[in-house]
């Protein structure tokens, strides 16, 4: 991935977040994430190292809980 791309990458809060509450659409987020992957050329390793901060409320306590019981993942 070329520097001049990776200045093309929207920011962080562009991106689509994820609450995990009510009627929430958890294939509209994921495609999100993944249309941006693919516009970008974007490293599987560069979204899941930012996967969390697009968590907010129930999801964020989720995860949190998640690698607390778990641990880091690679």
């Amino acid at each position: 991935m070329g520097q001049a791309l990776l200045k093309e990458v929207p920011k962080l809060k562009e991106w689509p977040h994820f609450v995990g509450e009510g009627e929430y659409d958890h294939i509209e987020f994921i495609i999100g994430v993944e249309m941006i992957k693919e516009d970008f050329e974007l490293p599987d390793r560069l979204v899941t190292e930012i996967f969390n901060t697009l968590f907010s409320r129930s999801a964020d306590r989720w995860y949190i809980k998640l690698r607390q019981a778990h641990g880091h993942q690679s």
